[in-house]
Parts: C-alpha cells; sequence; structure tokens
C-alpha cells in the first residue's frame, strides 16, 4: 500500500492553535503521516533573503513542535518534520521521531545528511535539482551508516505545471537505487499527478496540506485541503488494485474465459 504524508509545513503561519487543527483535520484523510518544517529564519536562509520575513512570521518553537507531537501521537498518526540544521534534528531525536525529511536544497548539505543517518530514524530524502551523482553521494552516507533511507523524486519548482514533473525520474530511480523505496514529493495542484506517480511506481507519496477555505495558507497554490486529501488516498489504493502484482499469469478475471482457448500444437 501506498504510504502518504500530509506536508503541513509552514502553512500554520505560526499559530500553534492552527497547527492542532491541521493535524486534527489531516487525521480524517487517511494520511500514515504528518510532516512539519522546524528550523530557525537566520539559519536557513539568512536575514537578507527575500523569504526571511515569510518564514521567520512561520517559526515554531521546540516546545510547541513537542506538543505537536504529543498530539499526534493522541491522534494516531506519525509525525516528524524537515530539519533545516543539525540543532533541530538533535531535537526531533530527543522527542523520538521515526522519520527525517532532508529537504531538496539539502541533497548536498553532507554533515545535514550524516546527522540524519545517524540518528537511527528513517530518512526521506527529496532529490529536487540533483543529478545522478549527486543522488548517489549522499545514498554513499546512509550506506556506511548501515541506516534506513526513501528517496524521493521531487522537481523544486512552486507551483510546478503538471508538464514538467518528470514522472520517469521515478523509474531511474528504481533503476538506480535497486532495494530502495521511491518516493514522490508533488508541487503540482491538485491531486493527478501524484496518483500518476503511483502508476509509475511511488511508494510514497508527499503532498501539502491545507485547512479548506483558508485564505491566508502560505502554501496554498501547492496545498490541497481534507477532501481533496481523502479522495486522492481513495483514488492511489485503486490504482494500486489496477496494477496488481506484476507477475505475468492469469488473472481471477479470465478464469471463465479460460475454457476456449485455442490449444492448438504445431508440428
Amino acid at each position: 500500500m501506498t504510504f502518504f504524508i500530509a506536508e503541513i509545513g509552514i502553512n500554520h503561519g505560526g499559530s500553534l492553535d492552527k497547527a492542532f487543527r491541521l493535524i486534527d483535520s489531516a487525521v480524517k484523510t487517511g494520511c500514515n503521516a504528518i510532516k512539519f518544517q522546524t528550523y530557525n529564519a537566520e539559519d536557513r536562509v539568512g536575514k537578507s533573503s527575500p523569504l526571511y520575513e515569510i518564514l521567520k512570521s512561520c517559526e515554531l518553537t521546540f516546545g510547541e513542535f513537542e506538543k505537536l507531537k504529543n498530539h499526534s501521537d493522541a491522534q494516531g498518526v506519525e509525525f516528524f518534520s524537515t530539519a533545516f540544521d543539525i540543532e533541530s534534528i538533535n531535537f526531533l531525536n530527543e522527542i523520538n521521531v521515526n522519520y527525517h525529511k532532508i529537504a531538496s536544497f539539502d541533497i548536498v548539505n553532507m554533515p545535514l545528511i550524516d546527522a540524519a543517518a545517524a540518528s537511527g530514524a528513517t530518512t526521506f530524502m527529496s532529490t529536487g535539482m540533483a543529478d545522478n551523482e549527486e543522488v548517489s553521494r549522499a545514498i554513499e552516507i546512509f550506506v556506511k551508516r548501515d541506516a534506513r533511507v526513501s528517496v524521493f523524486h521531487c522537481v523544486s519548482s512552486y507551483p510546478l505545471k503538471k508538464s514538467d514533473a518528470s514522472l520517469g525520474q521515478i523509474m531511474a530511480l528504481k533503476e538506480l537505487l535497486k532495494g530502495i523505496k521511491i518516493g514522490y514529493s508533488d508541487h503540482t495542484k491538485g491531486i493527478e499527478v501524484p496518483l500518476y506517480a503511483v502508476a509509475v511506481g511511488a511508494e510514497i507519496i508527499e503532498k501539502h496540506f491545507m485547512l479548506s477555505g483558508d485564505k491566508d495558507c502560505i502554501d496554498a497554490p501547492v496545498s490541497i485541503d481534507e477532501k481533496a486529501f481523502k479522495m486522492m488516498v481513495k483514488e492511489a489504493e485503486a490504482v494500486v488494485d489496477m496494477i496488481g502484482d506484476k507477475t505475468i499469469k492469469g488473472v481471477e478475471a479470465e478464469k471463465g474465459t479460460r475454457a476456449f482457448r485455442r490449444n492448438v500444437n504445431a508440428n
């Protein structure tokens, strides 16, 4: 079955109450996990960045993240977060997350990747902007530490046009990284592209999540609400059923037709 991550990210806008409501809404979709972003804006982008004020306004404290982790646990949904610095990874380890996320922007940040690999948790790593060599170099860290990792195809464009989704990279990653689960982190509008990603082999889907009707949502152009996310989960299950077990053989639906085969042996 497909593993679904509701990427809350910074869609809480810095409000702990809104973050709680986002978790409560996401739980109703059938997602397996919810994800936030843990960072210090000064370290993440610096005060001179045009993104600084937005990111600063969306910061949550470590104490607030611990409350969100406890709330998620009580709701029966997995909590984890994208850490943008080693201090954040260490904190997330302290509250016993089972997953870490390395964003595409940090796939060449070897100290951060090594900290995630050393944690004992499974790491999800996005590959936006990376080539084969960069992906392989990052994977080597997990191999050396005998650490668990899943790799997400991702295109770092916001919002992403469907025609630029480059879903063939999912199959390329499966070939390059045999034995490693491949997922897809989506930045398109709607749910169509994630469903196609499942069809070509993505086992994990990460999609930005927002409250229905939230006019102030930071990542609204790439986010979907509870109703759409629930539909995505349902439709993805149907896609998996249609794919079947990938073995060349007769299927149960053909049982009544088998008697009409023409078994003619050529001499």
